[in-house]
């Protein structure tokens, strides 16, 4: 129950990221609005979700877990009924950054939680149960958010958003203990850009934050030219889409089960090692397959392979973020939460760039494949998996 209610909590930045997605076009539509004004609202959103997990993470290593969350959960709640009454497209840009400050609060609390409470396998055990509940977020998101334009117009999705929140505060406020005990919150003396200098003085976590922001910059550029590409070239509707995104998010759901049983026998390092080599040749076949005017399914099955590598590759970064920085859990968690959003959401809008209009799944592929070939570099320059230690 327990992991279940964490992985609601951290399932907050997803659904504020993805249940809007099918409303792409009617947004531009209404608000009379290129597909690139679009796309930055979403830019907005994960760049604000990156901030707000650097505000949250060091001040729930001093005062505590619970206090932190309810404070942006609240933000959350307040961004949300903005959007909602939002008639102007930088009006809507705001409120969507501010509501990614808001939701930052979930998933580095619930990380920083389940590092408190567990270590070694059992910690890769809890942090792929949540993940589990957590990926399927993306799964229900788009198609809640599909359903939801049936009945109501766009801004009944971030309605539905504030609601959300308001269940977050109560199921904290009411069966989140607190995990960090009073005596341990100041006990180092140490302040946030102390905590900050600790963790990035480790080599291996700035490698897996290299990599990370490398594996999150592919995903989201999956998202944010998805709904053009699918409901434009492909002729989907908005049902369709939150369909086939549903599916290809089942993709994650499985590789990060998969992942979390081969990490009994495998180090994570290597996981992450095999796992973007199936990326990068996916990203290619589909620029490939593009090329050669495959059309819908020859876009659809190498991105789902894609998809379900990335989902092999979360709960390693995970783990190898938190496993030897137990004493800054939510420092750690900030910061690889900041640096993975914040760098998907600086890259992903150039697919909109790329491709002027998103006519094709090239410009889509060319991003994500990119993004894959840097995140193999850092991981074999600056992680360097031979010498990272076992897990105990």
């Amino acid at each position: 129950m327990y992991v279940v209610i964490l992985g609601t909590l951290t399932a907050l930045g997803p659904f504020t990221i993805d249940l809007y997605l099918p409303a792409f076009p009617a947004l531009q539509a209404d608000l009379g609005v290129s597909e690139a004004a679009i796309q930055l609202t979403l830019t907005g959103t994960i760049i604000g979700f990156a901030g707000g997990q650097l505000l949250v993470g060091p001040l729930s290593d001093m005062i505590g877990r619970r206090l932190p969350l309810i404070i942006a959960t609240t933000v959350h709640v307040g961004a949300s009924i903005g959007a909602a009454s939002s008639d102007d497209i930088n009006v809507l840009m705001l409120f969507r950054v501010l509501q990614g400050v808001g939701a930052a609060g979930g998933g580095v609390v619930a990380m920083a939680v389940v590092r408190d409470l567990f270590g070694g396998y059992t910690l890769v055990r809890m942090l792929s149960y949540m993940a589990l509940v957590n990926g399927m977020a993306p799964i229900f998101a788009p198609v809640i958010g599909s359903q939801l334009l049936l009945f109501f117009p766009w801004p009944g999705i971030f309605w539905f958003l504030a609601g959300y929140g308001v269940l977050v505060i109560v199921a904290v406020s009411v069966f989140i203990i607190e995990t960090l005990p009073r005596q341990n919150r100041r006990q180092s003396g140490l302040t946030a850009a102390q905590r900050y200098r600790v963790v990035l003085g480790d080599r291996i976590f700035i490698g897996i934050l290299l990599v990370g922001g490398m594996n999150f910059s592919g995903l989201f550029s999956y998202l944010s030219a998805s709904p053009f590409l699918f409901q434009g070239p492909y002729g989907l509707n908005e049902q369709q889409y939150g369909l086939l995104f549903a599916i290809n998010s089942l993709g994650i759901v499985a590789g990060v089960q998969i992942s979390a049983r081969v990490l009994r026998r495998v180090g994570p390092q290597w996981v992450i090692a095999l796992a973007t080599v199936v990326q990068l040749v996916m990203a290619l076949l589909i620029v490939a397959f593009d090329q050669l005017g495959l059309g819908f399914w020859g876009t659809a099955l190498p991105l789902w392979f894609y998809i379900m590598a990335t989902g092999f590759i979360f709960p390693c970064v995970q783990v190898l973020a938190l496993i030897n920085n137990g004493a800054q859990a939510g420092t750690a968690a900030s910061l690889l939460g900041a640096v993975t959003f914040g760098t998907a959401g600086i890259i992903s809008p150039l697919v909109g760039l790329l491709g002027e209009g998103i006519d094709s799944a090239t410009p889509m592929a060319l991003v994500m494949a990119a993004c894959i070939a840097l995140g193999v570099t850092f991981l074999w320059t600056v992680v360097r998996p031979r010498t990272v230690p076992a897990l105990e």
